[in-house]
């Protein structure tokens, strides 16, 4: 089966990839030719993932997913929620952990959860699917091996390594987004 994911980011796109496996093939926009900037309007990670999907749909005739991710900390009434990527800027990775520890320097709450949410537009249906995995804000970076955005400052429950600590494989078994497809995927298999 061959699927549009509406991203060109390159390491959501890995990640994704990894998790479907080869009984899908995975297509990214710049794959269809799609270099527009999709707008991320909505006010929840469902809005937003299914504007993607929609925008996709509606210029391009492909039948696809999209996903929005966020990071919700607690000790911040859910901040910075559905702004995570532009949390302190467009898309600067560091200045969104820089401003997040700045944040959080003072709170003795460090709890927080990554939530994805994934839109599937296929044969004219609309279905999300939603994972969610807790765990904590580090006090200071640690990077590893890969991981992007605030995965040098996630620490999932049950483990003393941040997201961007751990390898790919094992990130993808608890991760927010990896249950998030493995869902879409299971959902998938049954057509």
């Amino acid at each position: 089966m061959r699927l549009v994911f509406a991203t060109n980011n390159a390491h959501k796109l890995e990640e994704v990839r990894q998790i479907l496996g080869d009984r899908f093939e995975v297509l990214s926009l710049s794959d269809i030719n799609c270099h527009d900037d999709i707008p991320e309007t909505g006010d929840t990670f469902q809005d937003n993932a299914l504007q993607k999907a929609r925008y996709v749909k509606e210029h391009y005739g492909y039948d696809c997913f999209a996903d929005d991710t966020g990071l919700e900390v607690k000790a911040l009434n859910g901040a910075p929620g559905v702004h995570s990527a532009r949390y302190a800027g467009d898309h600067d990775s560091e200045a969104n952990m820089t401003k997040l520890l700045q944040e959080l320097e003072k709170k003795p709450d460090r709890s927080a959860q990554f939530r994805t949410v994934v839109a599937l537009l296929l044969n004219g249906q609309e279905v999300l699917f939603e994972g969610i995995v807790t765990g904590r804000i580090a006090t200071e970076r640690h990077y590893g091996e890969s991981g992007f955005g605030y995965d040098p400052l996630f620490i999932p429950d049950g483990f003393t390594e941040t997201f961007s600590q751990m390898s790919p494989e094992n990130k993808n078994q608890v991760s927010h987004r990896g249950r998030a497809v493995r869902k879409l995927a299971d959902y998938l298999k049954t057509l």
